[in-house]
């Protein structure tokens, strides 16, 4: 799997951390002071970025995590097929196409440049 440890106080809003086993965009990051007998521990809520769902974690801050590797990658739409709702997308550095799903909120049709995250055999549409 695509991914390196990092320890919980270098993580920030925005950025990725795995959760359950699943790659997740940090929305909310908070610590609190360290106890009488313990160190300071770090409170994140993020939502999954494959499948949407929200997570939280609470871990003190000088705990090691892992942390995905997911690239921003551009494709050209080569074709859609409407009842099935995925898309036929090739990658514009390597030029192999690859079958995505189409997210609800998106409108594309062929010959339309898009980007696109991916992380091992996982990809999503973003625009």
């Amino acid at each position: 799997m695509a991914k390196q440890q990092t320890e919980v106080r270098d993580l920030q809003e925005g950025s990725y951390v795995m959760i359950d086993d699943e790659p997740c965009k940090i929305n909310s990051y908070s610590t609190a002071s360290p106890g009488k007998h313990g160190s300071a521990k770090a409170s994140i809520e993020a939502v999954g970025v494959f499948d949407g769902r929200k997570r939280q974690l609470s871990q003190p801050v000088d705990q090691k995590i892992w942390v995905p590797i997911i690239e921003r990658k551009q494709g050209q739409v080569i074709s859609v097929d409407d009842a099935d709702g995925v898309a036929q997308v090739m990658d514009l550095d390597t030029y192999q196409t690859v079958s995505m799903a189409i997210p609800d909120d998106i409108d594309i049709s062929p010959d339309d440049e898009i980007e696109y995250l991916e992380m091992e055999d996982r990809r999503k549409i973003l625009r």
